[in-house]
Protein backbone atom coordinates (compact mmCIF):
# COMPACT_ATOMS: atom_id res chain seq x y z
CA UNK A 1 0.00 0.00 0.00
CA UNK A 2 2.89 2.36 0.73
CA UNK A 3 4.25 1.85 -2.78
CA UNK A 4 1.09 3.17 -4.47
CA UNK A 5 1.24 6.66 -5.90
CA UNK A 6 -1.94 8.69 -5.15
CA UNK A 7 -1.69 10.45 -8.53
CA UNK A 8 -1.65 7.10 -10.36
CA UNK A 9 -4.67 5.92 -8.37
CA UNK A 10 -6.52 9.15 -9.15
CA UNK A 11 -5.63 8.83 -12.83
CA UNK A 12 -6.84 5.22 -12.88
CA UNK A 13 -10.14 6.13 -11.17
CA UNK A 14 -10.72 9.07 -13.56
CA UNK A 15 -10.01 6.81 -16.55
CA UNK A 16 -12.50 4.20 -15.29
CA UNK A 17 -15.13 6.90 -14.69
CA UNK A 18 -14.70 8.11 -18.28
CA UNK A 19 -15.24 4.56 -19.50
CA UNK A 20 -18.33 4.12 -17.32
CA UNK A 21 -19.81 7.55 -18.14
CA UNK A 22 -18.55 8.61 -21.61
CA UNK A 23 -20.34 11.97 -21.41
CA UNK A 24 -18.76 12.83 -18.06
CA UNK A 25 -20.76 13.95 -15.06
CA UNK A 26 -23.35 15.68 -17.30
CA UNK A 27 -24.43 12.34 -18.78
CA UNK A 28 -25.37 11.15 -15.31
CA UNK A 29 -28.14 13.76 -15.27
CA UNK A 30 -29.73 12.33 -18.43
CA UNK A 31 -30.28 8.58 -18.04
CA UNK A 32 -30.71 7.97 -21.77
CA UNK A 33 -27.16 9.17 -22.48
CA UNK A 34 -25.51 7.22 -19.68
CA UNK A 35 -27.45 4.02 -20.38
CA UNK A 36 -26.98 4.08 -24.16
CA UNK A 37 -26.51 0.51 -25.31
CA UNK A 38 -27.45 -0.94 -21.92
CA UNK A 39 -31.24 -0.66 -22.08
CA UNK A 40 -32.72 -1.50 -25.48
CA UNK A 41 -36.13 -0.05 -24.59
CA UNK A 42 -34.85 3.54 -24.44
CA UNK A 43 -34.64 5.03 -27.93
CA UNK A 44 -33.56 8.64 -28.38
CA UNK A 45 -35.50 9.68 -31.47
CA UNK A 46 -32.66 11.29 -33.35
CA UNK A 47 -30.34 8.33 -32.88
CA UNK A 48 -29.26 6.58 -36.05
CA UNK A 49 -29.37 2.78 -36.28
CA UNK A 50 -25.58 2.60 -35.89
CA UNK A 51 -25.89 4.40 -32.49
CA UNK A 52 -24.13 7.66 -33.37
CA UNK A 53 -24.19 10.54 -30.91
CA UNK A 54 -27.70 12.00 -31.11
CA UNK A 55 -26.44 15.59 -30.91
CA UNK A 56 -24.35 15.10 -34.05
CA UNK A 57 -27.24 13.72 -36.12
CA UNK A 58 -29.97 16.17 -35.02
CA UNK A 59 -30.87 18.62 -37.80
CA UNK A 60 -30.63 22.29 -36.85
CA UNK A 61 -34.39 22.90 -37.28
CA UNK A 62 -35.50 20.07 -34.96
CA UNK A 63 -35.78 19.98 -31.21
CA UNK A 64 -34.22 17.25 -29.03
CA UNK A 65 -36.71 14.51 -28.23
CA UNK A 66 -36.52 11.45 -25.98
CA UNK A 67 -38.65 8.43 -26.86
CA UNK A 68 -39.03 5.37 -24.67
CA UNK A 69 -41.56 2.61 -24.16
CA UNK A 70 -43.00 0.77 -21.21
CA UNK A 71 -45.03 -2.44 -21.22
CA UNK A 72 -48.21 -0.55 -22.13
CA UNK A 73 -47.26 2.86 -23.56
CA UNK A 74 -44.82 4.79 -25.73
CA UNK A 75 -43.63 8.10 -24.26
CA UNK A 76 -42.28 11.09 -26.14
CA UNK A 77 -40.70 13.90 -24.10
CA UNK A 78 -39.40 17.19 -25.43
CA UNK A 79 -38.30 20.43 -23.85
CA UNK A 80 -40.37 23.42 -24.98
CA UNK A 81 -38.42 26.55 -24.02
CA UNK A 82 -41.01 28.99 -25.37
CA UNK A 83 -44.67 28.87 -24.29
CA UNK A 84 -45.67 30.42 -27.64
CA UNK A 85 -44.58 27.18 -29.33
CA UNK A 86 -47.44 25.38 -27.59
CA UNK A 87 -49.96 27.60 -29.40
CA UNK A 88 -48.56 26.99 -32.89
CA UNK A 89 -47.47 23.35 -32.47
CA UNK A 90 -49.40 20.54 -34.17
CA UNK A 91 -48.80 16.88 -33.27
CA UNK A 92 -50.03 13.88 -35.24
CA UNK A 93 -49.25 10.18 -35.11
CA UNK A 94 -49.64 7.10 -37.25
CA UNK A 95 -49.27 3.51 -36.07
CA UNK A 96 -45.46 3.82 -36.07
CA UNK A 97 -44.54 7.52 -36.37
CA UNK A 98 -45.14 10.82 -34.58
CA UNK A 99 -45.14 14.05 -36.58
CA UNK A 100 -44.41 17.40 -34.91
CA UNK A 101 -45.13 20.50 -36.98
CA UNK A 102 -44.55 24.26 -36.68
CA UNK A 103 -41.76 24.25 -34.09
CA UNK A 104 -39.30 25.84 -33.72
CA UNK A 105 -40.39 27.78 -36.82
CA UNK A 106 -43.73 27.82 -38.62
CA UNK A 107 -43.62 25.23 -41.41
CA UNK A 108 -40.94 23.04 -39.79
CA UNK A 109 -41.72 19.34 -39.57
CA UNK A 110 -40.07 16.61 -37.55
CA UNK A 111 -40.98 12.93 -38.11
CA UNK A 112 -40.15 10.54 -35.27
CA UNK A 113 -40.12 6.77 -35.69
CA UNK A 114 -41.71 5.08 -32.69
CA UNK A 115 -40.10 1.99 -31.12
CA UNK A 116 -43.32 -0.06 -31.40
CA UNK A 117 -46.76 0.09 -32.96
CA UNK A 118 -49.30 2.31 -31.19
CA UNK A 119 -53.09 2.52 -31.07
CA UNK A 120 -55.05 5.11 -33.05
CA UNK A 121 -56.83 6.52 -30.01
CA UNK A 122 -55.99 7.17 -26.39
CA UNK A 123 -52.96 9.47 -26.72
CA UNK A 124 -52.52 12.00 -23.91
CA UNK A 125 -50.36 15.16 -23.91
CA UNK A 126 -49.23 16.93 -20.74
CA UNK A 127 -47.20 20.14 -20.51
CA UNK A 128 -45.52 20.88 -17.20
CA UNK A 129 -42.38 22.82 -16.20
CA UNK A 130 -41.36 23.40 -19.83
CA UNK A 131 -41.57 19.68 -20.72
CA UNK A 132 -44.16 18.29 -23.13
CA UNK A 133 -44.89 14.61 -22.54
CA UNK A 134 -46.93 12.51 -24.96
CA UNK A 135 -48.23 9.14 -23.82
CA UNK A 136 -49.51 6.86 -26.59
CA UNK A 137 -50.90 3.37 -25.80
CA UNK A 138 -49.02 0.53 -27.46
CA UNK A 139 -50.81 -1.74 -29.88
CA UNK A 140 -50.27 -5.45 -29.58
CA UNK A 141 -50.20 -6.84 -33.10
CA UNK A 142 -50.68 -10.57 -32.78
CA UNK A 143 -51.36 -11.12 -36.47
CA UNK A 144 -48.54 -12.72 -38.35
CA UNK A 145 -48.32 -14.68 -41.54
CA UNK A 146 -45.89 -17.44 -42.40
CA UNK A 147 -43.95 -16.92 -45.61
CA UNK A 148 -43.18 -20.03 -47.60
CA UNK A 149 -39.55 -20.16 -48.67
CA UNK A 150 -39.01 -22.49 -51.58
CA UNK A 151 -36.01 -23.11 -53.76
CA UNK A 152 -36.24 -22.06 -57.39
CA UNK A 153 -33.77 -23.12 -60.04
Amino acid sequence: MNQMNPKEIDSYVQDMMKKMFPGGWNSMMTPTDSMKGHQPFIHPASEEPNHQDSRASTPSNSIPVNIFETFEDVYIRMKIPNDEWMKQMRIYHTSNQAIIENIPEHGDRQVLTLPSLVKKKGAIAQFRDGILELKIPRSIDMQYTEIDVSEKY
